[in-house]
């Protein structure tokens, strides 16, 4: 019996198709393979069989092409207000971080902005330099770059990173290209105490700012004029030989340095920065005067921070005792500075 759907080839005549519907009792339409309908007679209709060669003519049934799905669209990255500035950091944590000793840690990429950076992460070893990772990091988002054993950590003691900033389909204020080579203490590694609690992570990690407020870092690097000085004032210091009596001329001591170190005279804006990034570029900029100088027996230099609630002024006295225990410190005149500054002397 023929049914809707069967395939079918004619009796008396060449061709064939498949039935579409019934016209009435004694008649079907029939599609045949150009895709015209046409009346035949139930009785000049053969049913194939599923299989059965189809030599006669008749064609196989359409197959319907696979429903494209559309493509999602993706949602424009939201811009935090104090993203247009730059805030770039490297984080290195331990990968297990109860262990006692870590045996390895990992290392990522942060980008705290509102646009995207083209990177390249390197190392130096011997003069040349190796790329570690290089890719492309969206906005306001951290990436993993590589985990390394504790016995590689000597690869790390100079890092690079260069980096493009740029924004995708939407208009944005040009940041320049820059490279910034950092001194990673690697000792830091060894120190639990080092791992401190931060706002990328919910584990302790060891963060080391690349840019911050469209700043990149600056490490201070011995020049070698700074070196021959050092040098010199280290004969100078030498004791005379026995038997010899010289007369040296007096020394008149080097001119007093001030540096200011309230955040308005260093930085032009610190959108995107919070109390305690501030307080860390102010330290940075303490340190940075400090091994300057370390080489100049006798240099006084006044640090000004203000009064406020105090501080940053105990922040520096507590690095003073603790990485500048040779030098010398106190109050600086009260009648030109008030209670705002801190007179260091270097020994």
């Amino acid at each position: 019996m023929v049914k809707t759907g069967d395939k079918v080839r004619f009796l008396n005549s060449v061709g064939g198709g498949i039935v579409k519907a019934f016209k009435n009792k004694q008649m079907v339409l029939v599609e045949d393979e150009s895709g015209f309908d046409f009346p035949v007679l139930i009785s000049e209709c053969v049913v194939i069989s599923e299989g059965a060669d189809f030599s006669r003519g008749s064609r196989p049934p359409k197959q319907e092409p696979p429903a494209v799905k559309p493509e999602p669209q993706k949602e424009p990255a939201r811009e935090s207000p104090g993203g247009e500035r730059l805030n770039v950091y490297l984080a290195y944590l331990p990968v297990d971080p109860k262990a006692a000793t870590p045996g390895s840690y990992e290392a990522y990429f942060i980008n705290e902005s509102n646009y995207y950076l083209l990177f390249n992460y390197m190392s130096c070893s011997n003069s040349s330099w190796t790329s570690r990772y290089r890719g492309e990091i969206e906005p306001d988002t951290k990436i993993f770059m590589e985990e390394f054993r504790k016995e590689n950590l000597n690869d790390l003691e100079r890092i690079c990173v260069q980096l493009i900033a740029f924004k995708k389909e939407k208009p944005f204020t040009l940041k320049n290209a820059c490279s910034v080579e950092l001194r990673i203490d690697t000792v830091k590694f060894y120190k639990t105490h080092c791992f401190m609690e931060n706002d990328f992570f919910d584990e302790a990690a060891l963060i080391f700012p690349v840019i911050r407020a469209d700043v990149p870092e600056k490490q201070w690097l011995v020049s070698a004029a700074e070196l021959q000085e050092a040098m010199r004032q280290k004969q100078k210091d030498l004791p005379d030989p026995p038997g010899q009596i010289i007369s040296k001329p007096r020394q008149t001591p080097p001119p007093v340095i001030e540096v200011d170190l309230h955040i308005q005279q260093l930085l032009d804006s610190t959108d995107g920065m919070s109390a305690g990034d501030i307080l860390n570029y102010q330290l940075d900029k303490f340190h940075e005067t400090m091994r300057r100088h370390a080489g100049r027996k006798g240099q006084k230099i006044i640090f000004i921070h203000g009064k406020g609630e105090g501080i940053l002024r105990a922040a520096i006295e507590k690095e003073l005792k603790t990485h500048y225990k040779s030098c010398e410190f106190q109050d600086a005149s009260f009648l030109e500075y008030g209670f705002g500054a801190t007179s260091v002397k270097i020994r």
